[in-house]
């Protein structure tokens, strides 16, 4: 197993005063890891330094996903222009904003001169490049195909990003407005319910059984509402720092979504993709099957699959084939598992999980189609249910007493 790379070196603020080219004065603060460093990177703003003073040690770097594709998708076009490594990373790292990117690309950078390899210097900043990244970059740098493999690499990002982007969207939208018809339904209850309480107090007759729930109901959210919405807010909070802070808490919370009668079989779907696609890209870049498991560990996203990852890889150690100690873990469709046990036949299982992942893509896709379709006339007949409910056992008593009368 590779030795994990030691962390980035920490940089320092540096508070500075300096002139600029048409003499105007102005001040600052720069992150840098020297005083030198911080004077050549304000000398290329066209800065003249006055002073500068160290104010400390900087907070961490940090970049998004998508932003990390974005710097892949660059580099790869730099390198595919001829451009040497080093000078594309100075290059990338002088692109203005807010963001943290900057300063990653520019340790690295920095690294690189000082004789650092790029998959090594990626290593020390674990956040963003993750095992996967940095095994695919060795391969790169040992095969002189960097640029092809960075491209590479920047296509399974924006594929799995959009992937993502569209279950969130199927799941996220029927949940919301599920959510908010709960909400309005509990706004009635409190709040316009006792008003027809009035009304019906005045009748002096029994009540219809539908209206007495509804005015059960009502007196029940106007008196629970408030310690109800503080106790799910409090379990919310505990379960996200759960989930983030506990890898069995994660693991538990995978192994229940994967367990859903409908979300569990597309997210099911999802990792084995991600988890063929990114085996596939190995192999095919020249990495041993043996070797390429120790950059798996995270490549699903689910802990389930990333436990049955390292189950697979020991008892490939133990000399059982791939198909079956997959097969064994109970976490792969049969649908992947089975092409991977011909492809194993004939030699040719890189090129195998590549067109599996693709397949796998296209169920997700259209599972997610059918998910999407499916939950429009589900909400429309939940809200009209609630909605529908919530009128009749209002006006049922109005409608009784208009016949008497």
């Amino acid at each position: 197993m590779s030795t994990p790379a030691p962390p980035a070196t920490s940089e320092l603020r540096f508070a500075w005063q300096g002139v600029e080219a048409d003499g105007t004065r102005k001040r600052g603060v720069i992150v840098a890891p020297d005083a030198a460093t911080a004077r050549t990177m304000l000398k290329r703003d066209r800065i003249t330094v006055i002073e500068i003073e160290a104010r400390g040690t900087a907070a961490k770097p940090k970049a998004r996903a998508s932003e990390v594709t974005s710097f892949t998708r660059q580099l790869a076009s730099l390198l595919r222009a001829g451009l040497p490594l080093a000078p594309a990373l100075d290059l990338i790292s002088q692109t203005p904003g807010r963001s943290g990117m900057p300063r990653i690309v520019g340790g690295i950078a920095r690294q690189i001169v000082s004789g650092t390899g790029f998959s090594a210097a990626l290593g020390r900043y674990p956040a963003q490049f993750d095992a996967l990244y940095c095994q695919l970059v060795a391969v790169g740098e040992a095969s002189g195909a960097l640029a092809s493999v960075l491209a590479r690499v920047a296509d399974d990002r924006e594929r799995a990003a959009a992937q993502r982007a569209k279950v969130r969207a199927a799941l996220t939208y029927p949940v919301a407005v599920l959510l908010l018809a709960f909400a309005i339904t509990a706004s009635l209850l409190v709040w316009v319910v006792p008003t027809f309480k009035q009304i019906f107090d005045g009748f002096g007759a029994q009540l219809p059984a539908p209206t007495q729930l509804v005015l059960a109901l009502s007196d029940a959210a106007a008196r629970w509402c408030g310690p109800v919405l503080a106790i799910a807010a409090a379990i919310g909070s505990a379960t996200a720092n759960a989930l983030r802070r506990s890898a069995s808490a994660r693991a538990a919370f995978d192994r229940m979504t994967l367990r859903l009668p409908v979300v569990g079989p597309l997210l099911a779907t999802l990792a084995a993709a991600r988890w063929s696609r990114a085996l596939g890209t190995l192999l095919a870049a020249g990495t041993p099957l043996a070797d390429a498991f120790d950059s798996l560990t995270h490549a699903t996203g689910n802990a389930v699959f990333d436990r049955a990852t390292v189950d697979i890889a020991r008892r490939l150690r133990r000399g059982e084939r791939l198909a079956a100690a997959m097969r064994a873990s109970h976490c792969f469709p049969p649908q992947v598992v089975q092409p991977i046990a011909v492809a194993e036949e004939s030699g040719a299982l890189d090129a195998m999980l590549l067109d599996v992942a693709t397949l796998a893509d296209r169920q997700v896709d259209e599972k997610i189609g059918l998910l999407a379709s499916l939950c429009e006339p589900l909400i429309v007949i939940v809200l009209g249910a609630l909605v529908g409910a919530l009128v009749i056992a209002l006006y049922l008593p109005i409608i009784q007493l208009g016949n008497v009368v």
